[in-house]
């Protein structure tokens, strides 16, 4: 329970920082969710979404983030988002990326993670890269295989995003 409300309390203060990196995003409504009795503070999300990051071309990644920004604007702590980072979009949570990627996307995946954006990354795109998650920023959890996380989140109710 603390965790949840060290969470809730990060996502408010870096919400500020959010909104310099031209995310705009402005500070989540605070509300509290009706007790259940069940030591989850604040409720389950009404909307979860799962968001396929599989390119690595710029032009690709910005419009992914700008569209989780722009859900996060709408739907505040209402919402619960995963990045699942799989081939070529992978390299976006490596500390060193095996190919370009913009600074400005590096700057806001580190952001969106301290909002509370959860950011996978796929194991056997791992292996492939010879990376362990060493490589990895320390935000991301590396998932067995990339596609069966998606999987497992439609099957929890995740709506699956991909373009």
């Amino acid at each position: 329970m603390i965790d949840k409300i060290l969470n809730l309390i990060k996502r408010v203060l870096y919400s500020a920082g959010l909104a310099a990196l031209g995310l705009g995003l402005t500070t989540p409504a605070l509300s509290l969710a009706e007790d259940d009795g069940d030591d989850d503070l604040f409720g389950d999300p009404d909307h979860r979404v799962v968001y396929q990051f599989n390119k690595a071309a710029p032009d690709y990644m910005e419009q992914i983030l700008f569209s989780v920004g722009a859900m996060l604007r709408k739907h505040g702590d209402n919402i619960h988002i995963v990045v699942a980072a799989f081939g070529p979009g992978i390299h976006s949570l490596a500390k060193v990326p095996g190919r370009p990627v913009p600074g400005l996307v590096q700057q806001r995946v580190a952001s969106l993670s301290q909002y509370g954006v959860e950011f996978h990354a796929c194991g056997n795109t791992m292996k492939a890269l010879g990376w362990t998650e060493k490589d990895l920023v320390d935000f991301a959890t590396v998932v067995e295989v990339g596609i069966d996380d998606i999987v497992n989140l439609q099957e929890q109710g995740y709506s699956y995003i991909s373009w």
